[in-house]
This record gives structure tokens, sequence and C-alpha cells, in this order.
């Protein structure tokens, strides 16, 4: 499906409202015009004229988005940010053979970008919603990125492209791998939710980029790839009942093979770290490929999602002290639609908060922590004591339900948010944007035990 994108204070809801990799078109309208376009299509979100604004879709968006879903993206949108206020500016930059128009639009407590992408034709091929940059109505400089941290070494390692899986939902990765003779232990990358590119980037950020570069530097080998819901989105979303297993197991059991048939890789020291939804999911990979030397969560949630996109938007609304009769009306139609999500029968095809009623039966039931303690592999869990999106009383579930378990080690990080970078005081959606790398003293920690974690697996 190619809905929409946003950033990680909705990363639970937005688990299916996807992008795919466009193919090429050529381009025929002016800037002008999609300018013009895409402004109309933001005005009738914002007039609340959903049905106006899919008859510009292409056929795949009118599958993926029609109406109703419109409207549901667009109140969620509003319960994170505040009601829609005006748009500020706009550009029109090129993607592939498509073109994107860039749609800065302020909210009454953040500003975004509302990327608008059209076909040759001039449809919407695409809608995503991306964080503007600090300065009020300005747009974000393409390319934008903070300078490497001291930890990373770029003489050091060197990067090839492969491809993981085989076949129609084969997908593009990276290998950064350590210069020098190996064997090197080696790490695969798994996402949180959403359409993530390889290096999980989010606004300036590039987290899975940071961790890639910062193992590579101290001799482990690390494979990133793009996530199926970006590079296969529609073709994932037309599957008639999807679960995480196609959209993320899969493919990290597969990247844990290709990374074991490498030259250069210790078979017997490939490890898979999980990220948010990837450390949730994390005890279902370890078991489905028992191969697998060890296993690393970063913020693994624990909790039903329903309930955990529910508490992530009540945090977003009292941020600022108060919390209006409006946001108190959306965070009761959302709560709603968590009740909605526990009467799910095997029988149900409805979508609630974006999300296929198969995706919801197949995680119900799933307790994280229960299958972790069942696996043989060790586990090194993390957590940032910032984050807001998946919580300390996560990380004290993880501890709790694994206390028996031997091999498992767990740290947590005072000063560090969801993304495992550093900041100050209260966690806001708006630290996103800031520029940042994941702090040295995670990338450390990480290497060192699949150092010692490697020595007894050999």
């Amino acid at each position: 499906m190619r809905a929409i994108a946003t950033r990680p204070s909705l990363i639970l809801l937005v688990l299916f409202l996807t992008a795919q990799a466009l193919s090429a078109q050529v381009a025929q309208l002016s800037d002008a015009d999609l300018t013009t376009r895409a402004e109309r299509f933001v005005d009738l979100l914002a007039q609340g004229g959903f049905e106006e604004a899919a008859k510009g879709f292409d056929n795949t968006m009118k599958a993926a988005a029609p109406p109703a879903k419109l409207a549901e993206i667009w109140k969620a949108l509003q319960a994170q940010l505040g009601p829609f206020q005006k748009r500020t500016a706009t550009r029109v930059e090129p993607l592939g053979g498509y073109r994107s128009a860039f749609v800065t639009s302020r909210f009454e407590k953040d500003a975004v970008n509302l990327q608008v992408v059209f076909d040759g034709e001039g449809r919407i091929a695409g809608f995503f919603v991306k964080p503007a940059p600090a300065a009020a109505g300005a747009a974000p400089a393409p390319g934008t990125t903070p300078a490497l941290p001291a930890y990373i070494k770029k003489d050091s390692f060197q990067e090839k492209e492969v491809e993981v899986g085989a076949g129609e939902w084969a997908v593009p990765g990276t290998l950064s791998i350590p210069t020098g003779k190996g064997p090197f232990p080696a790490v695969v990358l798994v996402h949180g939710s959403g359409p993530n590119d390889r290096d999980e980037t989010l606004g300036p950020n590039k987290p899975f980029r940071d961790l890639a570069w910062g193992l590579a530097s101290k001799g482990i080998a690390v494979l990133r790839y793009e996530k199926r819901t970006r590079f296969h989105g529609d073709k994932l979303a037309s599957l008639p009942k999807p679960t995480v297993k196609e959209e993320t197991v899969d493919d990290a059991v597969a990247a844990a093979q290709l990374l074991r048939r490498t030259e250069g890789i210790d078979p017997r020291r490939v490890f898979v770290l999980g990220h948010s939804l990837g450390g949730m999911l994390i005890p279902r990979i370890g078991a489905r490929d028992g191969e697998i030397a060890g296993l690393v969560i970063l913020a693994g949630l624990t909790r039903p999602m329903e309930e955990t996109i529910v508490q992530q938007l009540s945090y977003i609304a009292s941020l600022d002290g108060t919390v209006t009769d409006e946001e108190k009306k959306r965070l009761d139609e959302f709560q709603e639609q968590a009740a909605k999500v526990k009467g799910l029968t095997p029988e149900s095809t409805e979508s609630l908060m974006g999300i296929p009623a198969s995706y919801w039966l197949d995680l119900r039931g799933y307790n994280p922590p229960a299958a972790a303690a069942r696996l043989r592999q060790p586990l090194l869990i993390l957590q940032g004591e910032r984050d807001y999106q998946v919580t300390m009383d996560d990380f004290q579930a993880w501890k709790k339900g694994l206390a028996e378990k031997k091999n498992v080690t767990f740290k947590s990080y005072p000063n560090l948010n969801h993304l495992f970078m550093e900041g100050e005081g209260k966690a806001t959606p708006s630290e996103y944007e800031r520029p940042g790398h994941v702090a040295a003293v995670v990338i450390d920690d990480i290497a060192e035990w699949v150092g010692k974690a490697g020595t007894t697996a050999k």
C-alpha cells in the first residue's frame, strides 16, 4: 500500500500504510502544475474533502487508501500534531521517474512536509509525512545529514551492494565489511515499523547507517536492506492476509542465510539485531532460524500494539500540559478502535488503525519475552530511558520474562531516546528532527557483546 509514512511518534500506527519502490514513468507536467495539484490535495484533506481528494489517485492508491481510510490517516496525523493551520511552502523534486511535491504545512504543535508523489499522468502515486526542519516554513535541504561521529572510521571497511532474498520478493541491501582477512562476525539489521529504507532514515538521522558503519569500524560486518514495505509495498498490500511474517520476518531470515554463505563472513557468528518492531519480532526470527548465533533487541515492544498506539497519542497530546476537548475526542476514537481490535475474529476483514485484521490476529496472544525465553541463542536487550514509544515498562517486561534465562544481557541508557540518540529532559516528536547519531556507548556495547557471544558460538 502506498499511502503514508510518518515519524516515529506514530511508529506503530503506520505498519501497513506503506510505500513501494516507484517504477519509471515519464514526467509530463510542469512544476507549477504539480505545485497546484499538491496544494489542492492538502487543502482538500484539511477541509475534509476526502472523496474529492481520492479522485486524483492512481489505481494502487485508490485501492490502498479509499476515502474512509484517507480520513483515518488525516485524523491520526491531527491526533499527533493538532489541527491543521496552513500551508507555508511547496517545492517539487524528481523521484526516479516520478516527481514529488513537498508541501510544508503548519499544524498546531509542529510543522511537517506532506510529500505528494505524482506519476507521469499527474495522478497521485504516493503520500508521505516527513519531518520539516526546525526553522518554521523552511524546506529541508536535500541530502542534509549530520557530520560523522568519531567512532566511524571510513577507511576501516568497504561496502558492496547485495540482494536479500530471491524471486519476486528480493530487496536490495548494503553489506559493510571490514578490511582485512576475516572471516568476520556479522550482524543483520531489522527495521522498525513503517516503510523504512536500509538506513532507517528519519529526517536528517540515519541510525542504521550509524550502526553499520560504527560496528564495521570495529571489525564486525553489517547487512542492512530496504524494507519490504518500502520496496514491494503495493504487492505486499495486495496479499489477502498479510502478517509480520511477510512484512519483516522472512527477509530477516533470508539476510542471515545470505551472510552465512558470503565470502569473508564467519557462518558460525551471524547475529540479528532488531529495532522497535524489529526488536519485538526478534523471538520469531530466532525461532525460525536456529543457526543465528545471537540476537540483539533495541527498544523492543512487549505490550499489545493497539494499546501502545493509544498511549503514544496520549503522551503527545499531554506534552503541552493540556489535553483539549478536540484531542480528547480523537483519543476516545482511537480507544474505540483499540477495543475493536480485541474483538476481531478469524472471519474479520476490516482494517483498524490502518492495519489489516490478519495482521492484528497474527499478533494476538504473542508475548515477546515468553517467546524469547524459549530460544537457545544468547540475547542482548538495550533500552533508551527517554524513549516514550517503547518505554521502560517494556524493558522491565523483558527482564521479568527472561529472569530465568542465563544467557541474556540487559542495559539501559538514561539520556537516550527511541533512536538511541542523546537528549535531555522529556522526549518530544520534534527531537527526531534534530541531526544526531547513535551514541558511541551503544556501538561499543554491541561490539563487545558480539565479540564475547561470537567466541562462545565458535
